[in-house]
């Protein structure tokens, strides 16, 4: 059986090379380029920076600016602003009690948006090894169709011998037609599952839209579904970590905009100005003012104290409510995320007994036909009794395929219950580490026909 299941899986990957572009590509190296070139994460990284770009504008406030004005022109009558060619001025806060609070919510919302990148990057991990391992699943499993292909073809010229020479009837005929008809759309089915998974893949790695084909060797073991669901690891996923710094972003914002009224804000200033009445009246109306041209410079402190602004006060009031909404959605999600893991647990608990079942399954079915062959072997040469015929180990093996397809089916559902539950209990990365190790010991090979 495993001959023939590797011939068959041989003969799958060379027509898929002579089919057109194809490509072998490992786990470790789709997830790698998946997160270079996923256009989510690139976006999330640019979050990043501008978080980090808003925590360095609050932090630089208390920075002098320094800034240049400078204007020339002719006046007559009576002059209504001082006469300033050129003048420099910096300035920088001094103080105010609602910028600590600004800076903490900035560090929070840089907090925020890191815990958010590493959500997408988790997605993004999750996406690329469940649609990796369909893939693989798939492969195997048209390998295995392919071989049943053979196997009802078979058994419709043997019905249709066993009809000419009168053993069978019409109706045997048409049920093994509708098998190897059955058979033929279940291929092309899976056909098109498989063509929809390689180019969902190559869009997550930025790759042209070619067949791609996974290389089951470069897929580490995965754990057992007790290992998966270990709850030694982090309580909560890093989404509800963003959640909760965002939470946290509005409070400190809320915080800040309560502490402002009646509360000094101060800021430092020097001014250095040129001044020319050559051009207007200036000195006619003020005859203290001698000289052409002369020089100014002020040095200040200036301190204000808000004392009654209700607009301001409006603001504060909503960013409270804002602050009070965040933080108990921030709790509904962590509430949501802890139920659905534990849902999955229970879940991935019941797939693995489906997959040993469906394995007990395709034991079964390889002993039947085992016993189907060994049957139809011991009475070529016996004419007593009821004889096993050629069309009973077409059926037979037709059953086993069937079997193995199923198994296959269960053993995906289960992985796929694996890879969610490591995401959600803070060990995907890590085992996706030993599959980027295996993957430096697999060869990946890029090749267009």
């Amino acid at each position: 059986m495993r001959v023939r299941a590797r011939w068959a899986m041989g003969w799958l990957i060379l027509t898929a090379f002579a089919a057109g572009a194809s490509a072998q590509i490992s786990l470790g190296t789709a997830v790698d380029l998946a997160l270079k070139n996923d256009p989510k994460v690139k976006m999330s990284e640019a979050a990043v920076e501008k978080a980090q770009a808003a925590l360095e504008e609050t932090k630089d406030v208390y920075v002098p600016t320094l800034s240049a004005n400078a204007g020339y022109g002719q006046g007559f009558g009576v002059p209504t602003s001082l006469p300033t060619v050129f003048s420099l001025t910096s300035q920088s806060l001094v103080f105010n009690f609602s910028q600590h609070d600004n800076i903490r919510a900035a560090a929070a919302g840089l907090a925020a948006a890191k815990f958010a990148l590493k959500d997408m990057q988790e997605q993004v991990e999750e996406d690329v090894t469940v649609t990796y391992l369909n893939l693989d699943s798939d492969q195997r499993a048209m390998a295995v169709m392919a071989q049943e292909h053979g196997d009802a073809t078979r058994l419709v010229t043997i019905v249709q011998e066993r009809l000419d020479a009168g053993h069978d009837d019409r109706m045997d005929l048409l049920q093994a037609q509708r098998k190897a008809t059955q058979i033929e759309l279940n291929e092309l089915n899976l056909q098109d599952e498989i063509a929809q998974l390689s180019d969902h893949l190559s869009r997550l790695m930025g790759l042209p839209d070619d067949r791609l084909m996974a290389i089951p060797s470069s897929i580490p073991a995965l754990p057992s579904v007790g290992a998966a669901a270990d709850d030694g690891y982090e309580s909560n996923s890093p989404g509800v970590n963003a959640s909760i710094a965002s939470a946290r972003t509005k409070q400190e914002l809320s915080f800040g905009e309560n502490r402002y009224r009646l509360r000094p804000q101060m800021v430092f200033g020097v001014n250095y100005s040129r001044i020319d009445t050559g051009q207007n009246d200036y000195t006619n109306y003020y005859p203290g003012f001698k000289n052409m041209s002369e020089n100014a410079v002020s040095v200040y402190i200036e301190m204000t104290i808000p004392i009654y602004d209700r607009r301001h006060q409006d603001e504060a009031n909503e960013a409270k409510a804002e602050a009070s909404r965040a933080h108990f959605e921030s709790e509904a999600q962590r509430d949501q995320f802890l139920e659905g893991r534990k849902k999955l647990r229970r879940s991935a608990a019941e797939l693995e007994k489906r997959s040993r079942l469906a394995e007990i399954d395709q034991d079964i079915a390889q002993e039947q036909l085992k016993s189907v062959v060994a049957q139809l072997s011991a009475d070529s040469g016996s004419t007593s009794g009821q004889q096993m015929t050629p069309e009973d180990e077409q059926n037979a093996r037709l059953k086993e395929g069937q079997q193995t397809i199923d198994l296959l089916n269960a053993q995906f559902q289960l992985s796929q219950a694996k890879v969610n539950l490591l995401r959600q209990t803070g060990q995907l990365e890590e085992w996706l580490k030993s599959a980027a190790a295996m993957s430096e010991t697999v060869p990946t090979s890029y090749v267009t026909h």
